[in-house]
């Protein structure tokens, strides 16, 4: 009597297992070239933010740009940022919350300029809406980061009646 040979489809089940196993084993210098390589090309790029103002898609208001396209080598996320003095008027409020802003950029290396992006949330939207187009204009340079303003019902902590929080490529 002639042994059983193993069904073809459990021969082949381990020949791909077997590769597998040996491809993880494997180092592959392509890859890690590849990554040095493009990690090099990165270091080297100065950050590049250009504004995309197309007819279809209008600022709503001077002061931000519709669409910011950005190439740079790092990002930088700023939490959200409130007045020093909440008992301030609003403009002063928001010159304070800009002023933590750019003490985070430059802790970074980089300057308003660098801003892609801000939210603003506000307790008193109505009110603060108009303070804030008029402020952020004395800290900001064009191409001006893409924006979102937001009505919110509170924030953190208590007695904070502003919060901007932003997005920079350093």
């Amino acid at each position: 009597m002639k042994p059983k040979s193993p069904p073809k489809r459990a021969h082949n089940r381990r020949k791909f297992l077997t590769a597998g196993l040996l491809g993880l084993a494997a180092p592959i210098p392509s890859i890690a070239e590849a990554a040095n390589s493009k990690a090099n090309t990165s270091r080297t790029q100065a950050s590049k933010i250009k504004g995309l103002n197309p007819p279809e898609a209008p600022a709503a208001d001077a002061g931000y740009t519709p669409g910011i396209l950005a190439e740079g080598r790092r990002l930088l996320f700023i939490s959200g940022q409130g007045p020093r003095d909440y008992g301030a008027d609003s403009e002063t409020q928001f010159r304070q919350t800009f002023e933590r802003i750019k003490a985070i950029l430059e802790q970074a290396g980089g300057s308003m300029r660098n801003l892609v992006i801000l939210r603003a949330y506000f307790v008193q939207f109505s009110r603060d809406l108009p303070v804030y187009r008029r402020v952020r204009k004395e800290f900001l340079v064009q191409p001006y980061p893409a924006s979102t303003a937001v009505g919110v019902t509170e924030l953190a902590p208590p007695g904070n009646r502003i919060e901007i929080e932003a997005v920079a490529m350093l």
